[in-house]
């Protein structure tokens, strides 16, 4: 989308025309010339008002739903406005405490990103996206420990100190000498590995016959691979809270837009690859309406910040989606101050 440079504009159009998409940002309705030219407008008449309102319309910027509406900004004015006009309100103290207070609660990282994307929402006013981290962490130690006659304790430890655990229903013949047995193998083979790789060596040593392992021991480690395995596939690529924000009133005169961008979220696997792009941007991506295929029958924004661990590398994506009326000034700091306490957090 290609807007025209702000130095085509005159003074006198460029205060016209901020005045109508912060109008228009704030309500959600057009802007008119009498409201333009009330207090805290343009100290200009309505008529002068409304020629600078179609010289902004001819340009693409502006647009009127309506033969008798105002004007409101069309996706090329919202671009140049974000690119060019835009002066962005930091996250107050009491904000940014609430940020780091939530994040900074104790429990697996998975209850982070919960938290997070529901954090996201409830500050933006619209849906809040996280997308998992993509890093696998090395291993540093599995062990096997009996719970009962039939189940077993599968504990993983991560070389950064992250402890996960898992119940496995294993029959009474499989307990016994045989959970040493298997714990010191896994432990042998998981160190320093990722679980992928871990669980590729330990399937092709079996395979081969070379694991020395007892029958018993060989179904242990492979069920306790497995359970890890499994639930790694089927853990959710992305998490999104909030939709409900969605359903306001203004949403009410154009409910197939916001069926349309409920359907679209559903399809999360698809909405993880347009964040993706931001993950590869390596920097803050603001999306609108159309400038995503993805987004294009809804006319949604997505506002979406890559966040790093403490090593600075980027792990995942966290953002926020609505209307293209979203406060974009507000969000937009917002987004990235999440996205640096989160980094914070994943360590």
């Amino acid at each position: 989308m290609n807007s025209p440079p702000l130095t085509d504009l005159s003074n006198r159009a460029r205060d016209i025309f901020r005045l109508v998409v912060e109008g228009y940002l704030e309500s959600g309705t057009p802007m008119g010339s009498k409201a333009l030219a009330g207090e805290g407008g343009v100290n200009l008449s309505p008529a002068s008002i409304r020629s600078v309102l179609a010289e902004l319309e001819q340009r693409g910027l502006l647009a009127a739903p309506h033969t008798s509406a105002g004007r409101m900004p069309t996706e090329t004015g919202l671009r140049l406005f974000v690119d060019a006009m835009m002066q962005v309100a930091e996250p107050t103290r009491e904000e940014r405490a609430a940020i780091e207070q939530r994040l900074a609660e104790p429990g697996p990282i998975e209850r982070a990103l919960e938290e997070t994307s529901a954090l996201l929402s409830d500050l933006s006013g619209a849906a809040g996206m996280v997308m998992v981290p993509t890093r696998e962490p090395k291993l540093a130690q599995i062990s096997l420990t009996a719970l009962d006659a039939n189940r077993v304790l599968a504990v993983l430890v991560g070389e950064d100190g992250h402890i996960e655990n898992r119940i496995i229903a294993l029959p009474v013949e499989a307990l016994g000498t045989s959970l040493e047995q298997a714990s010191n193998y896994l432990t042998a083979r998981c160190s320093g590995r990722t679980l992928a790789q871990a669980a590729s060596m330990v399937e092709k040593e079996i395979a081969s016959g070379k694991s020395a392992l007892d029958e018993a021991s060989r179904d242990l480690v492979q069920r306790g691979l497995a359970v890890w395995s499994e639930d790694a596939s089927n853990r959710p690529v992305l998490i999104v809270r909030g939709q409900a924000n969605l359903l306001d009133e203004t949403a009410l005169g154009d409910i197939e837009r916001v069926r349309s961008l409920l359907d679209d979220l559903e399809s999360k696997q698809s909405v993880a690859g347009l964040l993706e792009r931001a993950r590869r941007a390596d920097a803050m991506r603001i999306f609108i309406g159309s400038e995503n295929r993805l987004f294009s029958l809804s006319g949604s924004s997505v506002i979406a910040s890559p966040y790093r661990d403490r090593e600075g590398k980027v792990v995942g994506v966290l953002g926020v989606i609505g209307p293209t009326r979203l406060n974009y000034a507000r969000v937009v700091p917002m987004v990235d101050f999440t996205a640096r306490s989160l980094g914070k957090r994943i360590g």
